[in-house]
């Protein structure tokens, strides 16, 4: 496995205080992204299972209020074969377990019984739209929430809001519509607002950051809120 960055982060990427591990590579190629260095499938730190295992175990104590490890990206399904057999050996550790994923992988289900969350984007509703903005079309990922909601028994589905995107108040009856195809009653929803955290990483990577004027207001986001949770769809904030 190939990594970029971890740390403990506390609520915001699973329950509780969570070793979060940041893998190396990403089939996506969103312009807003704020892991910038996480995109390109070379570099990275590599760490055996073994290894991974052992300081996961040494952090056992600051796993509070619930916690455990959580494995996001770039893109943690892109190195599917370390990730499932690192969660593999983190469950018979009993190890709380979380990814973070953008539902791009033809395998992701073989991961629902060893993760204890699943927490996936849904950038957008439309195909071709998706696939102009971050190169990948969304057909699988449509497939892989349908899989997830009926499936899985606790998943959040996180829309990171882009002015001129996905932000507007009919673009969240579009994502209502999509949603309200399925029992959702084991899934929660959060909206997250665009930021340009990740702006100044993209110049030291040497890439150029194309986002404008993309910024959505915390008010509008109180009304897409409205929106979904007038579709019956459980709006969460963590």
């Amino acid at each position: 496995m190939k990594i970029f960055g971890k740390g403990f982060n506390f609520s915001q990427d699973g329950p509780g205080n969570r070793l979060v591990y940041h893998l190396q590579g990403c089939n996506l190629s969103c312009p807003w992204c704020s892991n910038p260095e996480g995109m390109a499938f070379e570099g990275g730190v590599a760490i055996t299972t073994e290894e991974l295992l052992r300081e996961v175990i040494s952090c056992k104590p600051m796993f509070f209020d619930g916690g455990g490890v959580t494995f996001t990206g770039g893109e943690c399904t892109c190195q599917f074969d370390a990730l499932i057999e690192a969660l593999i050996s983190l469950k018979r550790e009993r190890i709380h377990t979380v990814i973070e994923t953008n539902g791009t992988s033809p395998r992701l289900t073989e991961l629902f019984p060893l993760v204890d969350e699943l927490i996936m984007d849904c950038k957008h509703y439309d195909n071709d739209i998706h696939e102009k903005f971050t190169g990948i079309g969304n057909k699988q990922i449509k497939t892989n929430l349908k899989a997830a909601f009926q499936n899985h028994p606790c998943v959040l589905i996180r829309i990171p809001l882009i002015g001129g995107f996905n932000a507007s108040e009919q673009d969240m009856e579009q994502f209502a519509a999509l949603f309200s195809e399925f029992d959702t009653s084991n899934v929660r929803f959060e909206l997250l607002l665009y930021h340009e955290y990740g702006k100044d990483k993209w110049e030291k990577c040497g890439k150029t950051y194309t986002v404008h004027n993309a910024f959505v207001s915390e008010e509008e986001r109180k009304r897409c809120n409205e929106i979904l949770h007038n579709h019956g769809l459980q709006i969460v904030r963590t």
